[in-house]
């Protein structure tokens, strides 16, 4: 259970509006015990709903799976085939938050991730990054990186045990757009 140390987040109420253009979800897993095999996700669709409180507030995301990039399309095509992720069968990794605390730019972000049918907790490390008002359009724009961890045989993906860590870090640098209607809190 998290401990809040702050009741609301330094953003607006409302639903604010993913940026794909200007995020990125990417992770990265041990290879042969000896060096590290990076790569990201091409699909990604979030949303942030923020609450009077932190306790109302909400982000969920969901990656497609088959849009992974390690940067090799053979290993790609090999990642997703029925032998290691099965992407048939597993097409999305979801998440839903449960909780949010922190304050300042470090927070915590704890949630459901859920990949295929099976469902486990997990917890993000966030920094928010600040807010800034596009001079385009004059949307007002909020930046987040969050880092966690998850446990491959967790979700059933125990495949290539020797081969393939049992540990996949994952990192997400997201922007949202906030609600036209709405102002930051610090503003």
């Amino acid at each position: 259970m998290t401990t809040e140390t702050n009741t609301t987040l330094p953003l607006s109420a409302g639903t604010w509006k993913f940026d794909p253009l200007h995020s990125a979800v990417g992770f990265q897993i041990r290879h042969l015990g000896i060096s590290k095999v990076r790569g990201r996700f091409d699909q990604l669709e979030a949303e942030l709903v923020v609450g009077e409180t932190l306790a109302d507030s909400l982000i969920t995301a969901t990656v497609a799976l088959e849009s992974i990039n390690t940067g090799n399309a053979d290993r790609d095509a090999h990642v997703r085939a029925s032998d290691l992720l099965d992407v048939a069968k597993r097409p999305t990794m979801a998440f839903r938050s449960t909780g949010i605390s922190g304050e300042g730019e470090d927070w915590t972000l704890e949630g459901d991730l859920t990949i295929g049918d099976v469902t486990r907790p997990i917890a993000f490390d966030v920094e928010f990054g600040g807010l800034v008002d596009v001079p385009m359009d004059g949307s007002r724009h909020a930046g987040f990186e969050a880092t966690g961890e998850l446990r491959r045989s967790e979700f059933g993906l125990d495949f290539a045990p020797g081969f393939l860590g049992e540990v996949v870090k994952i990192n997400l640098d997201v922007q949202f757009v906030a609600p036209e209607s709405g102002d930051s809190a610090d503003s």
